[in-house]
């Protein structure tokens, strides 16, 4: 999937935010440290500086939303990261993005902390970030 691909996809899929660019996508993939992991409908960003990895975003297609394609595409990111020797999995969600917080939930992430006013919503308003963590099993 092409830097302008996944770019498309985040604009649709995060209306409400300042959606990343393909220059700005390009240029985290040109780190030695960031990997994309990407399906048909959808991508996911890690950044892997072992023993500890971010999921920086997880994007699908609002056409395919509630299909079960995250929770595959996240199962993946997961596997991924383990195989890159990262022993936990860290990662930030807008406390109210219901499904998101639901697919980590049910994938077993706990909350570690929170940022407080960090994501700016389209009324001007903000919410919070929860800071969420998994434990990540050896790559066998």
């Amino acid at each position: 999937m092409t830097p302008e691909a996944m770019a498309a996809l985040y604009a649709a899929a995060f209306p409400d935010s300042r959606p990343w660019t393909a220059t700005e996508i390009a240029a985290l993939l040109d780190r030695p440290s960031t990997h994309a992991i990407t399906a048909p409908h959808g991508f996911a960003l890690i950044q892997v500086i072992p023993p500890e990895a971010e999921l920086l975003t997880i994007v699908i297609d609002t056409a395919r939303q509630g299909q079960g394609l995250g929770r595959a595409l996240l199962d993946e990111t997961l596997e991924r990261a383990a195989a890159l020797d990262a022993s936990c999995l860290f990662l930030e969600v807008d406390m109210t993005n219901a499904p998101a917080r639901a697919l980590y939930g049910s994938a077993g992430f706990e909350q570690t902390g929170l940022r407080a006013n960090y994501y700016a919503q389209a009324d001007g308003s903000r919410s919070d970030a929860l800071l969420l963590r998994k434990a990540l099993s050896p790559a066998a």
